[in-house]
């Protein structure tokens, strides 16, 4: 039986699995579940999902969670969040149905759009409106794409939502957006927090028409209809929130709660983010947020394509011997390679690593960038370059922290969660490249849909804040302080790596034009 009397509901609709939680007011979690989701590629650089599979999932996963956590706990839901992946396009009718696939975020078919786009607005006057540098992965190309080529599709969209949008308009009846992805929409105007009469003109299209009203994420929107509370199990009348990002989710998993702490969401990709009490400038390249926490007011956030996924490039392609060596004996490849990176000195005898394997997103916000070796010689050990492989990841999220640092944030300890955590070596080379400490979450800490439910549970008063929220709900089991005698090493080898990039910037670029020939 329930003996807690307030329950909350987070849901994260991510890229490939959708899943939710139902956390309880101590900050336990009651109940859990997770599915899969459905991608779909028509053709060549198409990224599609199907709007009703997002719906289904959440169906089917609301259902498990109200059993798993029994009728009692389900009746004491007090509030429901939603986060998604983002940016999608998934226009819908004046009934709300949807009128195709949602394009999603990895799709790159406008790029002709993209470029019509930018020689229309300019790209400088394009980065002061959105605040940031345009990016193909956005909305407005897709929306121009959609405009010329299905035209008949177009006359008849009455809003245009992403997934999380998608399910809070299932779920109360009510069709918005939220300001987080509002914000990284690239269809707003960050000085006018409004969408953009500009961009607007250049795709023609009356904006504030087909984008729904921008609510702030811990706004309550609407409540579960009781069309909703029959095809779900969950109880009629539970205020649902405008919702967020999963960036954002993931940055309150992480247990921020004031000025000075920074957080990583540790796995293929990273997710950097550190509250700040000035908003960024559009010539600083990793963009700001409004906050949602008492006493921050603008929350940078910034990604970092290829963290986990460098450390998985590195085993795929050259740790036969290793991968042989753990199976002999029954050891896990990644504690192995924390073992051998120690074998090496702090800067890896010289040899520095950068893990543009996909292009960079944060702070470089190009395609072109490519991840490389410098420094190899003939004493170049094993030891060496796995070492170099962990410090190039921690190279570049020193980059993004430096640059954040320029618009006046700074970091006094730094917050990992997600399955990079999990390496101690990684953390204690992050806590001396960063000079500051590292708290390292425990297993549990970290999930986003409790980012979701620690959001709501603020804005429906099961918490008195997020202080109080992280506190009962995200762990930290270690605290890795700097080792000073690495820390020196890294501020030596540091200008280097962001010295040999500049000067190879250029010819990555003609690089690739000359590889598209």
């Amino acid at each position: 039986m329930s003996t807690a009397e307030n329950y909350l509901l987070g849901m994260d609709c991510g890229t490939t699995n959708m899943k939710a939680v139902i956390l309880s007011e101590d900050g336990t979690v009651a109940a859990e579940a997770q599915c899969p989701s459905r991608f779909l590629s028509p053709g060549p650089g198409m990224h599609e999902q199907d709007a009703r599979d997002w719906w289904e999932n959440a169906v089917r996963i609301f259902r498990e969670l109200t059993e798993q956590a029994g009728p009692e706990a389900a009746g004491r839901i007090r509030g429901i969040c939603v986060s998604s992946h983002t940016v999608s396009m998934l226009p819908v009718d004046e009934k709300g149905e949807p009128l195709r696939n949602a394009i999603t975020y990895q799709d790159v078919r406008s790029s002709r759009e993209f470029s019509e786009l930018l020689e229309a607005v300019g790209e400088e006057r394009f980065n002061r409106i959105i605040g940031g540098k345009p990016s193909i992965a956005f909305l407005p190309n897709k929306l121009l794409w959609f405009k010329k080529h299905e035209s008949e599709l177009f006359s008849r969209t009455a809003a245009v939502l992403q997934a999380s949008s998608y399910i809070n308009y299932k779920l109360t009846g009510v069709l918005s957006s939220d300001l987080d992805q509002a914000c990284r929409t690239q269809c707003m105007d960050v000085a006018t927090m409004t969408w953009s009469e500009e961009i607007g003109a250049a795709l023609g299209v009356d904006l504030d028409s087909i984008l729904p009203p921008v609510y702030k994420t811990d706004d309550v929107i609407g409540r579960v209809t009781a069309e909703a509370a029959a095809a779900t199990g969950l109880k009629e009348g539970i205020p649902v929130l405008a919702g967020c990002s999963d960036a954002l989710a993931a940055m309150h998993a992480t247990g921020i709660s004031r000025l000075g702490e920074a957080g990583e969401s540790s796995g293929t990709t990273s997710l950097v983010f550190l509250g700040s009490e000035a908003k960024g400038t559009p010539d600083i390249p990793v963009i700001s947020r409004p906050g949602t926490i008492e006493g921050i007011s603008w929350m940078f956030d910034a990604p970092i394509q290829s963290s986990g996924a460098a450390i998985k490039w590195y085993i795929d392609t050259f740790a036969a011997e290793e991968k042989e060596y753990c199976r002999q004996n029954e050891r896990n490849i990644y504690d192995y390679l924390n073992e051998l990176a120690l074998q090496s000195e702090p800067g890896a005898g010289g040899l520095l690593f950068f893990p543009y394997l996909l292009g960079e997103r944060a702070p470089l916000w190009n395609d072109y960038a490519r991840g490389m070796f410098i420094g190899l010689t003939m004493t170049t050990t094993r030891s060496d370059l796995i070492r170099a492989v962990f410090e190039g990841t921690a190279f570049a999220l020193r980059h993004v922290m430096e640059t954040i640092k320029i618009s006046g944030a700074e970091a006094d300890c730094i917050r990992i969660c997600g399955g990079g955590a999990r390496s101690r070596t990684w953390n204690r080379i992050k806590a001396a490249m960063l000079r500051i400490p590292v708290k390292v979450l425990d297993e549990t800490s970290g999930n986003v849909p409790v980012g979701d439910a620690l959001i709501a549970g603020c804005r429906t008063g099961v918490f008195k804040n997020m202080a109080e929220a992280t506190e009962k709900a995200v762990k930290i089991k270690e605290v890795i302080q700097p080792d000073p005698e690495w820390a020196a090493v890294y501020d030596r080898l540091y200008p280097y790596y962001i010295g040999m990039y500049r000067h190879l910037d250029e010819d990555l670029k003609g690089l690739k034009r000359t590889l598209e020939l």
